[in-house]
């Protein structure tokens, strides 16, 4: 079902005239960013909850999880949230159709997801999770769909809303489950 995956990915990045950064990369400043819902506070109204509390969710409701991969150094994150995830109509889409979990790459907490815990990894500067997310492609900011019952799927870059809107439809109807993804982009009409 996910043979257009690397469609989703060449498409999304092409579109955008911006480059994910890559890890050891320098955006400049910092990001508050917080796992919780108190990282409403930055604007957006989407409701950010830790993976361990989406995965306690899925037990009650079958959704798909979208994480926010970031880091702090990483400017094409903050610019993701003031563009994209403070968009009224992604803030509200996102709310409807997704556990939405945000995750530092870089976090030394040990986070535990479908009965593994990940840890800090020296040798990458990030966590085991990223690692694990991303598929060993640490870009910034990476947003990842997890599917229910099945494996991650990594989308490396900074998306605008409107490049953002195809990838998130693709998952949040459940389009993915009957249709590739090439199948799926010739026949979507964009509205945000």
């Amino acid at each position: 079902m996910f043979g257009g995956l690397a469609a989703i990915c060449l498409v999304l990045i092409l579109s955008s005239a911006r480059k994910p950064l890559t890890a050891g990369g320098n955006g400049g400043g910092g990001r508050q960013l917080v796992a919780g819902p108190a990282a409403e506070d930055r604007g957006g109204t989407i409701p950010w909850i830790t993976i361990e509390e989406a995965a306690g969710r899925l037990q009650q409701q079958q959704r798909p999880i979208l994480v926010d991969l970031y880091t702090t150094w990483c400017g094409w994150c903050r610019q993701m949230d003031r563009k994209t995830y403070s968009n009224k109509k992604v803030a509200q889409y996102l709310s409807d159709k997704f556990y939405t979990v945000r995750i530092d790459a870089e976090t030394h907490a040990a986070i535990t997801w479908q009965g593994n815990t990940y840890r800090f990894d020296p040798r990458y500067k990030c966590n085991e999770f990223a690692v694990y997310l991303s598929h060993g492609r640490l870009e910034f900011p990476t947003t990842v769909i997890i599917p229910p019952g099945e494996a991650p799927q990594a989308i490396p870059g900074y998306m605008e809303p409107k490049d953002f809107e195809m990838l998130v439809k693709y998952f949040g109807e459940g389009a993915y489950k009957t249709r590739g993804f090439d199948e799926y982009q010739r026949d979507f009409h964009a509205s945000w």
